[in-house]
């Protein structure tokens, strides 16, 4: 299926026999195309839906309770999207404190985690609404996404490996 940009870095995300492809390098492109359809389903009805914005050049997006979170470009710009139905909830959000963002977020416990290279790590309530829940620094360079392990949160810095967690 033709439609993404080029230098297609950010990892799909498969759910419930759907693929969501996203590139965002000179452009803007997210496809959601069925795991079960054959042949070029460039231009057909095959595929399911689609986007022209909003999506990332380099951080892979985010499925979390049906919702695919995803950051445009490298910017702090965060945009929801329900997974199914491609209905957009919330759209090119700049997200205060983030600065250039290589990490992709992850989830655990209802919040989503956003890290930027800047050392800032945002925590939003999961959902179709923007509501950060905390904002926190490290003195750090991060480039790397975070790492969840049980009760743990693992942040790798240019200059050192940070485990937050909860005693």
């Amino acid at each position: 299926c033709g439609g993404l940009t080029d230098n297609a870095i950010p990892c799909p995300i498969v759910n419930q026999g759907v693929v969501h492809c996203m590139t965002g390098y000179q452009g803007f492109s997210l496809l959601a195309l069925p795991l079960n359809a054959r042949g070029d389903l460039t231009g057909t009805d095959k595929v399911l839906w689609s986007k022209k914005r909003g999506t990332p050049y380099i951080p892979s997006p985010l499925l979390h309770g049906g919702l695919l979170y995803y950051s445009q470009s490298n910017q702090a710009l965060l945009s929801v999207t329900n997974a199914k139905t491609g209905e957009t909830h919330i759209d090119r959000e700049r997200l205060t404190g983030l600065a250039n963002v290589y990490s992709s977020p992850v989830a655990a416990a209802g919040r989503v985690y956003l890290t930027a290279r800047n050392g800032t790590t945002l925590v939003l309530q999961h959902g179709k609404q923007l509501k950060p829940l905390a904002t926190n620094r490290l003195n750090d360079r991060l480039d790397a996404s975070p790492a969840l392990a049980g009760n743990q949160l693992f942040l790798r810095g240019r200059q050192f490996l940070y485990c937050l967690a909860e005693e």
